[in-house]
């Protein structure tokens, strides 16, 4: 299958529902967690879109730098919009870190563009300064979000993200994955995450309890 855009992926068959996923600030769409994760989804009978974000295509190391949100969010909107082409179904949207919250910005600036989101390692705030948080946006998003952290992630706590639960006005999720910290992949759960995940996350967006 044709590549939508420069730095992606696609993989699996056709399904009326199709996820799109992406990377944090130190990666691109080849890092393990979504290699995994796709290959999950695809098990699963999914097609899924695994896509560099813009930052990453300018420059092929280092963080994004300032100013960059703008553009990542217009990226994975291009994203969406190409899976949209290839399935009447529905479209989902999904990042680690610094991806899921573009993903969930631009989510909560355009209402409808996508049918559900899953975050994986919401950067809640960063490591240390827990008063810095990132959530400005929660109030607008009505996007339904399942939310997957590492109960050792420095960048939130169970507690910390449960209570920022309570901004946000469409339904929400939490999956937390024991002796797991940012980067949720460990040598002891890489077997079984990935397929943990997509369950989870299948019964999240069929409005089914897991």
């Amino acid at each position: 299958m044709n590549r939508p855009f420069a730095g992606s992926s696609i993989s699996g068959p056709i399904r009326p529902a199709m996820p799109v996923l992406t990377h944090g600030a130190g990666a691109n769409c080849n890092a393990p967690l979504l290699v995994a994760l796709a290959g999950a989804f695809c098990d699963a009978g999914f097609a899924v879109l695994r896509c560099d974000l813009p930052f990453r295509q300018s420059r092929p190391h280092g963080p994004p730098q300032r100013g960059s949100a703008e553009r990542d969010q217009q990226g994975l909107k291009a994203a969406v919009a190409s899976m949209r082409q290839q399935t009447s179904g529905r479209v989902f949207l999904g990042g680690h870190s610094y991806g899921g919250r573009q993903a969930s910005m631009l989510a909560a600036g355009e209402p409808g563009l996508l049918d559900r989101l899953l975050l994986l390692s919401y950067p809640l705030h960063p490591p240390r300064r827990p008063n810095e948080l990132r959530t400005t946006h929660f109030p607008r998003l009505q996007t339904p979000a399942m939310f997957v952290l590492g109960i050792r992630d420095p960048f939130a706590t169970i507690e910390e993200l449960t209570a920022a639960f309570k901004l946000i006005p469409a339904r929400t999720e939490l999956l937390p994955i024991p002796a797991a910290g940012h980067e949720l992949l460990t040598r002891q759960n890489r077997d079984n995450l990935p397929k943990q995940i997509v369950e989870a996350f299948r019964s999240f967006a069929d409005g089914v309890p897991p």
